[in-house]
């Protein structure tokens, strides 16, 4: 199956490309698009579009252009979204949909407690609108999947696919119809893991127009149709980091809040946290160089660092790219020191790899639901394990768990 995904950030291309890793395709995760000279023909292929934070306009620009360079005869298009709808992923349906037919929208992770009724987005049985995750960032948008696809210009429909969860024949049926009348936007129900089964099943034969639109959870059981595994479970065959490992958070939510309390308890992990103030400042604050001096000193002893963003009452989410970026400044010139880098929050995952012109990645595993580690593709002699992780993805353990995957046994 050849399939192209397209994701708005670095983490959220990765979620989405471990499945076909795990299902025995070779997957790259790329920061940009392909050169012309690339092995291209044997890669399933994740595109960081980075466009989370552009202006929607702008956004499906870059989309459309990403799309443009990869597609190709017999190809199948994802188009990796949030699963708590964050980001211009509307406009940037609406950009492909003129290219790649309908738009099968279905943002339901149940693994991950998000799940769609009635159109509308829930996380762990509470409506998205009411979470905090929605009201840090997007309070004045409208959270319903079909207004935000409206507002970008798509007609749309919602089809209860839980309802059809044991007749794949019945939903593909549906579907088609649905493509055959010129629909801009198909809205899936999706409650249950089985569900999106059922869509995959559905879908991946079909010979509508048509192309795929949502998180990892969708991901996952349309690679799985085409799975010859490479990578266990266990990740038993994963070779232990040679060196210390170095952890980057840049998310500010709740959820990795208790991630990294649960990492310091339980593991001989050291914590550094960098003030917004210094990080706004870069090489300008007093307290920079003092800083970067003990991130090293640290590294270099083989200990293994948690190295957060400070809180700030007035921090404004906006900030995320610029903090991140300077986060990553701060970590530069020990890069060589790592063995393994655990970035939690797409954008900070990507500030350091752009940091360390890393371009893209080879995932070589799975350490936990989502959570996918790779390895640079280029020829340079240092090349450690980069992690990334979503933000506010998993449960307390989740943090930890990852870390642990890689220190020998």
């Amino acid at each position: 199956m050849d399939v192209l995904i397209i994701a708005d950030d670095l983490s959220g291309a990765a979620d989405c490309a471990i499945p076909f890793a795990r299902a025995g395709h070779r997957t790259v995760v790329a920061l940009h698009p392909l050169g012309p000279d690339s092995d291209r023909g044997s890669l399933t292929l994740a595109v960081d579009a980075d466009t989370r934070r552009l202006a929607s306009d702008e956004a499906a620009r870059r989309t459309r252009a990403i799309h443009a360079t990869h597609r190709r005869a017999g190809q199948r298009l994802y188009k990796k979204i949030d699963s708590t709808l964050r980001g211009n992923w509307a406009a940037e349906v609406a950009a492909l949909r003129p290219l790649a037919g309908m738009a099968i929208v279905a943002p339901a992770y149940p693994a991950m407690g998000r799940t769609v009724s009635g159109g509308k987005v829930y996380v762990d049985g509470r409506a998205l609108v009411d979470t905090e995750l929605w009201k840090l960032e997007h309070e004045h948008r409208p959270a319903a999947i079909d207004a935000q696809l409206q507002e970008a210009g798509l007609e749309t429909a919602t089809l209860d696919a839980d309802a059809l969860r044991d007749d794949p024949e019945a939903l593909s049926a549906r579907i088609e119809a649905f493509a055959s009348r010129g629909l801009d936007a198909l809205i899936v129900d999706a409650g249950l893991e089985a569900t999106l089964r059922t869509v995959a099943l559905a879908t991946a034969s079909s010979q509508a127009a048509f192309f795929w639109v949502g998180s990892g959870g969708l991901a996952r059981e349309i690679a799985a149709l085409r799975s010859s595994p490479r990578m266990p479970d266990d990740v038993a065959d994963l070779q232990p980091s040679l060196g210390p490992t170095l952890v980057l958070v840049g998310s500010l939510s709740a959820v990795t809040d208790r991630q990294c309390a649960v990492l310091r308890e339980s593991g001989p992990v050291r914590q550094l946290v960098a003030p917004p103030s210094v990080l706004r400042q870069g090489a300008m604050h007093a307290q920079w160089q003092s800083l970067q001096a003990c991130i090293g000193e640290i590294l270099a002893t083989g200990t293994d660092l948690l190295l957060r963003i400070g809180r700030e009452q007035a921090l404004d989410p906006a900030e995320g790219a610029l903090l991140a970026a300077a986060l990553a400044r701060l970590v530069g010139p020990h890069f060589a020191k790592t063995g393994a880098i655990i970035a939690t929050g797409g954008e900070t995952a990507r500030a350091m790899l752009v940091e360390a012109q890393i371009d893209s990645l080879e995932l070589v595993a799975e350490l936990q639901t989502g959570v996918a580690a790779g390895i640079p593709r280029d020829g340079r002699s240092h090349r450690p394990y980069i992690v990334t992780k979503a933000g506010g993805f998993g449960g307390d353990q989740a943090l930890y768990a990852a870390w642990s995957r890689l220190r020998p046994p």
